[in-house]
C-alpha cells in the first residue's frame, strides 16, 4: 500500500474516532480519502483489521459503555453516540460486549473507580471474536 493511501486512511480513521456521534457514511469517507468506496473499504480493513463501519460501531459502543457506567439510560446512550435505532444499537452492543446494554448498565463497575481513563479504556475495550 502506498504511503499517501495510508495517510488518507489514517485521516479517515481519525475522523471516525473524533466524529463518531455524527452521521458518517462510508461513501463520503471514501471520497474524502480520494478512493472508490470498494477500494477504501478493502484498504481500510487491510490497514486496521476492521471495515470502516465496524470501526465506527466499535467506537460508538466504547463511548456508550462509558455513558452506561456513568448512569446514563440505554436510550440516552444510544442517541448520544449517534445511533438512531435502539434495536440495532442493542444488537451490536451485545455482539461486541457479550451482554445487553441493560445488563452492562446494571452490573457493578466499582472495579474501575479511580482507574485513569486511558487504562479503563484499554480494559473495557470491546473485542471482536
Amino acid at each position: 500500500m502506498e504511503r499517501d493511501d495510508l495517510v488518507r486512511l489514517r485521516q479517515a480513521r481519525d475522523r471516525i474516532d473524533r466524529d463518531y456521534a455524527q452521521p458518517l457514511d462510508v461513501p463520503s469517507l471514501a471520497r474524502a480519502a480520494h478512493m472508490s468506496t470498494g477500494h477504501f473499504q478493502r484498504s481500510f480493513k487491510a490497514a486496521f483489521g476492521e471495515t470502516p463501519y465496524s470501526w465506527l460501531m466499535t467506537r460508538r459502543v466504547e463511548r456508550a459503555m462509558w455513558l452506561l457506567r456513568g448512569g446514563s439510560s440505554v436510550t440516552d446512550a444510544c442517541m448520544e453516540v449517534g445511533c438512531t435505532s435502539l434495536g440495532s444499537f442493542s444488537a451490536r452492543f451485545t455482539e461486541l460486549v457479550g451482554e445487553t446494554p441493560s445488563a452492562y448498565a446494571a452490573r457493578s463497575h466499582e472495579g474501575l473507580v479511580g482507574v485513569p481513563g486511558c487504562i479503563a479504556k484499554q480494559v473495557t475495550r470491546p473485542r471482536r471474536s
